[in-house]
């Protein structure tokens, strides 16, 4: 079958767009011929800097022919008397067919006109003439742009297209303005290997031809020969390479010939922090770090690999050009780290009051100060001695500080690290200076979390301090805008503080700080409310995504617009996230499905009564006088020895305990129900139907210390 080819030849593509393109049109470009009736054999997605391409192969030369059902208007709008209307002779005229083909069929909705239509199949070149400008113009990505006087709208601008359909050119143009790009079949080979057009024979040697040219257009296959060529260029120099993943990706991206080149720096900047040499050369550079060893810790080694782009055997000229590029880099880093050096760490702490936080919130100094408000409310919540405050109070002081020193400002990606570094130079408690790098993490998704109770605490004082305030100013995260990240500041929130089963009283926090902030900013609302609000869709979200409890079991925990639930879930998150996984746990194992039908049952009926959701004791709210069968007598009984089981199982957190006390008392119940001497739980005796209400309205409530059972799907 015949194989068809796509070159979309540009000036160079930004790397983080080319990923996201590919993924793009290996989704979309199959079901676009899917949609047609086109099943391709395969869907090869190929980008270069200069280049998106896609290989199709086992098309047919045409779509097979087909039968379609078409509906029409109601029999009645179609047809009067028997004779056709204007609404018939219309449907039939669009669909190019004679009125006598309509049939009239009974359906749900009533008798309507339909069609059987033969279709026959279009030509696949026809189709793909239609299909490829769809293909260019859904792409979607950052920083698209105009050229020319045209309206296209690309990463950047395109320059060439190859549309061949096994041999043949298939006619296609782009006009962009006063520019028309014609499809042909030639391509574009390496700048400094091949700067000459290449020509294309058929859609099959689209691969071959452009590595004689000195393309490789498969990027699975640049990366694996970058991280070959890294890895040995590494050994070349007795030292094993470094290979961020990122780093990786980007430089796969940035190559359409790789070439790894080995440089060397001076010796005496390894006397730097390791962090800030493989800033300057991973973020800045985009070198590869090489290490005595394969451990992680292992020392540097004063050598870096580039991947050149250019000619192999210019590739000593490449070393020293990019050798004298970090040279100059590692001296400015240098000199940065002496002269931040030269002062103790806290000598930076009036600079914070230069720097502004936001404009209506004050400086970062004023932040600072706010951060230890809030560190010291955490510290009493958790109950930390007196030498644990002094330790957190100082990590919070100084955690802001490296934001004035000089190798910050110019390498701001080493906010913290810094601090740490400075920190141990101007002789604070290793804790402090620990807590200083580590109350930033996590940074993102999947990045380690603080692992000191001082990181943990002075994490989570910061990220509440910046929640409490953009809520108090009304920058509320809506859709997919969130410029001061608040979703991830709740997230680190809840994720520090379960990671370190801290027990805090989350909902008191939130209450303590949005007053203190209506205190200083007396003209704002309170931000309270919706603080409450962001964080119960925070914890559905983390307990859903990342825990994997089913999202009927999450409504469990958290209620559904329950006031009740939402104050116990945020003023103990520990506890929320155990009965979460319990839950979990007992549905795999089936304990769940013994219980369920029992308490809801009975938790349905007991909301026709009066009885609070609180009240446990039977004693307090039911009258044994009024019983009139034993199964009443036994479900009272029932009650009061469950009494001291949930009392137990609440404050143990052994929720084990209180789901086989309700287990023990589900035949009781039952017997209350259906047994011989069950009763009639709605009897006229609004005394005796209220007595019957609160007995099933206490059982309803022992569950709820669990859970909301209404909530859980059977």
């Amino acid at each position: 079958m015949p194989h068809f080819l796509l070159e979309v030849g540009t000036e160079e593509l930004p790397a983080d767009f080319m990923d996201g393109a590919i993924a793009q049109w290996q989704s979309f470009i199959p079901e676009s011929l899917t949609e047609q009736y086109l099943t391709p054999q395969t869907v090869e997605v190929y980008a270069t800097p200069r280049r998106l391409a896609v290989l199709i192969t086992g098309l047919p030369p045409q779509q097979p022919n087909r039968e379609e059902e078409i509906k029409g208007p109601p029999a009645q709008i179609a047809f009067k008397e028997g004779k056709p209307t204007p609404a018939a002779v219309g449907f039939a005229k669009k669909q190019g067919v004679e009125v006598d083909s309509l049939e009239l069929r009974a359906t749900d909705k009533g008798e309507f006109v339909f069609l059987q239509k033969n279709i026959p199949g279009q030509p696949t070149t026809e189709i793909l003439t239609a299909l490829v400008p769809q293909w260019i113009n859904r792409l979607e990505g950052r920083r698209f742009m105009r050229w020319g006087d045209g309206d296209l709208r690309f990463p950047r601008p395109i320059r060439w297209l190859v549309t061949l359909w096994d041999q043949d050119i298939l006619p296609l143009e782009i006009i962009n303005g006063s520019e028309q790009l014609k499809s042909n079949r030639f391509s574009r080979g390496h700048r400094v290997l091949h700067p000459d057009s290449i020509a294309i024979p058929e859609a099959a040697q689209y691969v071959s031809c452009l590595q004689q040219a000195g393309i490789e257009v498969n990027p699975q296959t640049r990366q694996n020969h970058i991280k070959e060529q890294v890895q040995k260029a590494a050994a070349s120099v007795q030292g094993y390479a470094e290979i961020p993943d990122e780093l990786l990706s980007e430089v796969t991206n940035l190559v359409e010939f790789p070439h790894a080149v080995v440089g060397k720096f001076d010796s005496e900047f390894l006397e730097l922090p390791t962090e800030v040499i493989k800033m300057v050369m991973v973020t800045h550079q985009r070198y590869f770090p090489v290490k005595a060893e394969a451990e992680d810790k292992s020392p540097l080694l004063p050598y870096f690999i580039t991947i050149s782009n250019g000619d192999p055997t210019k590739a000593e000229i490449i070393a020293t050009g990019n050798g004298r590029v970090i040279r100059a880099r590692l001296a400015d880093a240098k000199f940065f780290y002496d002269s931040d050096s030269d002062e103790p760490l806290e000598a930076y702490l009036p600079g914070l009051e230069t720097v502004t936080f936001q404009e209506d919130l004050g400086s970062i100094r004023d932040k600072v100060d706010r951060i230890i408000e809030v560190a010291e409310e955490l510290s009493q919540q958790l109950q930390l001695s007196p030498e644990q405050w002094e330790k957190v109070e100082r990590a919070a002081l100084l955690c802001k500080v490296d934001l004035v020193s000089q190798m910050v400002y110019e390498f701001p990606e080493l906010q913290g690290i810094m601090g740490q570094k400075y920190a141990l130079k101007s002789g604070e408690d290793p804790e402090v200076a620990e807590a200083i790098f580590e109350h930033y993490l996590p940074r993102g998704a999947g990045d380690s979390l603080p692992q000191s109770l001082t990181g943990q605490v002075v994490g989570i004082a910061d990220r509440l301090d910046s929640l409490v305030s953009i809520f108090g100013l009304g920058m509320i995260p809506t859709g997919s805008s969130d410029p001061f990240a608040l979703r991830r500041a709740a997230n680190g929130i809840l994720n520090i503080a379960w990671a370190g089963n801290l027990s805090l009283n989350l909902g008191n926090l939130l209450e303590q700080f949005s007053e203190a902030f209506v205190s200083g900013n007396p003209e704002r609302e309170s931000p309270l409310n919706l603080l409450q609000d962001f964080f119960i869709q925070r914890l559905r979200t983390l307990l859903q995504e990342e825990y994997q409890v089913d999202y009927d079991l999450v409504n469990a925990v958290l209620g559904n617009n329950d006031g009740e639930y939402t104050e116990r879930a945020l003023g103990d998150i520990l506890d929320l996230r155990d009965r979460a996984l319990f839950l979990q746990q007992i549905r795999q194992t089936q304990e769940l499905a013994k219980i369920y039908e029992t308490i809801n049952r009975s938790a349905r009926l007991a909301a026709k009564g009066s009885l609070n959701t609180q009240e446990l004791d039977p004693a307090a709210v039911v009258r044994p006088d009024l019983f009139e069968q034993s199964s009443e007598q036994a479900f009272y009984e029932g009650l009061m020895q469950l009494v001291p089981q949930t009392q137990a199982a609440q404050a143990q957190r052994n929720y084990q305990r209180l789901v086989d006390s309700l287990a023990e008392f589900t035949p009781t119940v039952s017997r209350f129900f259906d047994g011989e001497d069950s009763v009639l739980v709605m009897a006229k005796n609004p005394e005796v139907q209220a007595n019957r209400l609160n007995l099933l309205g206490l059982l309803r409530n022992h569950a709820r210390v669990l859970a909301d059972f209404g909530e859980i799907v059977k």
